[in-house]
């Protein structure tokens, strides 16, 4: 019985997950996504910033999606402070990601400063895959180093070829980290709430394109998760308020609602047939449903 249950406990816990298989998984994410970084070379030096400037963004601010975000601002003539208020707010959903994993990885007080480098989407969602804290170790490790070193190679590539490739918007490239970004956040909206604070987003910042400089929509877009959160919070309200007028809610006897007293009556129910089992009169039972009746 007791080996059963540690069986059973390790499996609960994935604790059998070979430390290949997780390799395995972190570097399939580390060298599809690191690919990318090429499209994000080309891009910047199309929008004008030099070598030395794409390696550095590449090298110090490694985020993708906010390195997209600020050479196609400036790409489109924005203002340089607009488009880096724009990547900065798109960059600071790492420092949630890093409140997460401070605690799965446990890691040790002189790496955290380093490791805090490689908190983006890719290591975090292969971080929060795996079910044991070595495994999220070698998951974040893997994914890290092989995205970081990927990432930094192709962009220095994607910024050296630029000028034989020529247009990007031509060859699509400027969409390639977007396109990334996009198919990393989409299976993680689950809740109603999420999936409106993403859609609201959306419709703010292509409505205000036309409308608003380079750079500006994105800052707007940013407002969809307090006005979704806001109406989630007033919409709970309400049924919190109007609780025991609604459909299903009606009062019943002794202020029980019609829910509660049905699973009322079924718990007296189950009782009464234990004690038949068990060859216990049920008259107790009776009198307690009496009682509650």
């Amino acid at each position: 019985m007791a080996q059963q249950t540690a069986l059973a406990d390790m499996t609960a816990d994935g604790a059998d997950k070979p430390d290949r298989a997780v390799v395995r998984d972190a570097l399939g994410v580390g060298v599809a996504v690191g690919l990318s970084g090429f499209a994000f070379g080309v891009t910047s030096a199309g929008s004008g910033l030099g070598l030395l400037q794409t390696c550095a963004l590449s090298l110090l601010v490694f985020t993708g999606a906010s390195q997209f975000a600020l050479v196609g601002a400036l790409a489109a003539g924005g203002n340089p402070l607009t488009a880096a208020a724009g990547a900065f707010f798109l960059g600071v959903r790492n420092a949630f990601y890093g409140l997460r994993l401070s605690q799965l990885l446990a890691l040790p007080r002189a790496v955290r400063p380093f490791a805090a480098q490689w908190v983006i989407d890719e290591t975090t969602a292969v971080t929060l895959a795996q079910p044991t804290r070595r495994a999220r170790r070698i998951g974040f490790t893997v994914t890290g180093l092989t995205l970081y070193a990927l990432w930094n190679l192709t962009t220095l590539l994607g910024a050296l070829g630029a000028k034989a490739i020529g247009d990007t918007r031509a060859w699509g490239l400027d969409a390639a980290g977007p396109a990334v970004f996009l198919a990393l956040l989409a299976p993680m909206l689950r809740t109603i709430t999420e999936r409106a604070v993403a859609g609201l987003a959306v419709l703010l910042g292509l409505g205000l394109l036309p409308v608003l400089p380079a750079g500006v929509p994105v800052l707007v877009a940013a407002l969809a998760a307090p006005i979704a959160l806001v109406a989630e919070g007033r919409r709970a309200r309400r049924g919190r308020q109007g609780g025991g007028h609604g459909p299903g809610r009606t009062s019943g006897p002794a202020g029980l609602t019609a829910s509660d007293a049905a699973a009322r009556v079924d718990q007296i129910d189950q009782v009464d047939q234990i004690d038949r089992i068990n060859g216990v009169d049920g008259s107790d039972g009776g009198a307690v449903a009496e009682e509650d009746r």
